[in-house]
């Protein structure tokens, strides 16, 4: 049942909304006290929070760290043109870590760095935000739970939507009961990307450090159709779509479902439908995760997402985002544009517009960091129960199956070929390969 689930999930965690709230204590400064931070990752969404960082009073970014030297030395100059400060500019995150003057870093790489470079970070004292989705597979999602009761520092995943005004009002009628009992809710994402291609192996450009980049995942030779940004398409790399744009619709349904803890049973169809190129991922998927009611053995909630991202149409008003089914009503909510909720009759009852808050969901980190707030918006338990949807989808259409999940040990039942999945194979002896996986 969900109550003996729960209470086990949350005491391997040691991560509830309350255990974070009393094991992971930052040193508190002053409300006008700089906050020394580093930037794991400059490019992407990397440039997004730099941007971000430098427009702060208090906040200096003392370090970019990037093994491409282009996107570096672009990083740099935009710090040394925003702020009138030259930062250190490095390849190495060792180089951030060893320095007990940062005080956080925000981790921008590509997926399969964000846990071994957040556990990394975290016992060396720092606080850490990290980029959505927060893990590239289920076993380093409890890692990094267990990096942050030991470290006693604060993590931050990048799923802003937790920190935006408008989708935290949408939660709160769904927490008052304005629509009713909810039994299932749906996200999708639907959206047209483009090929990657086809091309055969190749020799790196020389600007980029391609050993680092792989970093602890197994050596595989380089393509130009791998990075920068295409990664995410890749197996060894990424997660796909679902865990990319998908993360960001599936956090808020987990949210608003109000699940705190992982499916029971999960099934996805889906495949490579539109797209003939080296992409490894799904192009198309529709999952369905099932997960018992706490204290109600005989009910159920259902957790469907959907995925076409060779489709730019707007599904129920919004062409990514999430829909909430009560007994007295539907919440409909847009990743970027807001929201309508419904009564009966399909009566519009209330509408709100806004899109995803970056800047404050970096509030959020820094008044925590700082000691003003003792709750992130986006803890190590969040990322762990949406980023691990994501995964268990993946795997499902892997092999084709339902899973039946145990949600206390985070394994695979009785599926020799799935249950292997929840790991991932790193490079034999690298420096970030997290013990205990």
């Amino acid at each position: 049942m969900e109550n003996t689930s729960r209470r086990r999930f949350l005491q391997t965690a040691g991560t509830g909304a309350a255990a974070l709230a009393l094991s992971a204590r930052s040193s508190p400064a002053a409300a006008n006290e700089r906050i020394v931070v580093g930037l794991i990752g400059p490019g992407g969404m990397g440039t997004n929070h730099l941007k971000g960082l430098l427009a702060r009073k208090n906040v200096e970014v003392a370090y970019v760290c990037e093994p491409d030297q282009k996107r570096l030395a672009a990083a740099a100059k935009l710090v040394e043109t925003k702020s009138k400060k030259t930062p250190r500019a490095v390849k190495d995150m060792r180089q951030v870590y060893d320095d007990r003057q940062v005080d956080a870093v925000f981790i921008a790489t590509p997926d399969h760095w964000h846990a071994p470079a957040a556990i990394l970070a975290l016992d060396a004292g720092k606080n850490v935000y990290v980029e959505k989705p927060m893990t590239h597979n289920i076993r380093e999602g409890r890692l990094l739970a267990d990096a942050v009761k030991r470290s006693g520092k604060l993590l931050q995943v990048g799923t802003q939507s937790r920190s935006t005004a408008c989708v935290q009002e949408a939660m709160q009628r769904i927490r008052e009961g304005e629509i009713g009992d909810i039994l299932v809710a749906k996200s999708w994402n639907s959206q047209l990307r483009r090929s990657i291609g086809k091309t055969k192996p190749g020799k790196p450009p020389d600007y980029l450090d391609y050993d680092l980049w792989i970093g602890p995942a197994p050596m595989v030779a380089y393509r130009s159709n791998m990075l920068p940004g295409i990664w995410r398409w890749w197996r060894d790399f990424g997660a796909g779509d679902i865990g990319n744009d998908g993360v960001h619709d599936i956090d808020v349904t987990v949210w608003g479902l109000g699940v705190t803890t992982h499916p029971t049973r999960v099934t996805c169809l889906g495949g490579k439908y539109f797209f003939d190129d080296d992409q490894q991922w799904p192009d198309t998927q529709y999952a369905i995760y099932e997960y018992p009611v706490e204290g109600k053995p005989a009910i159920r909630k259902q957790l469907i997402f959907e995925q076409r991202i060779w489709s730019p149409y707007v599904q129920e008003g919004y062409e990514n985002g999430a829909a909430f089914y009560g007994t007295e009503g539907m919440l409909i909510i847009g990743h970027s544009n807001g929201w309508k909720l419904y009564g009966k009759r399909n009566k519009l009852i209330a509408e709100r517009t806004g899109g995803a808050d970056l800047a404050a969901h970096h509030q959020n980190f820094f008044d925590c960091v700082r000691g003003d707030k003792k709750q992130l918006n986006a803890d190590v338990t969040a990322g762990h129960l949406s980023a691990s949807l994501c995964h268990l989808a993946n795997i499902s259409a892997r092999v084709g199956r339902v899973l039946h999940f145990d949600p206390s040990t985070e394994q695979i039942l009785n599926d020799p070929e799935a249950a292997p999945m929840v790991r991932r194979k790193y490079r034999d002896g690298h420096w970030a390969v997290p013990k205990g996986v």
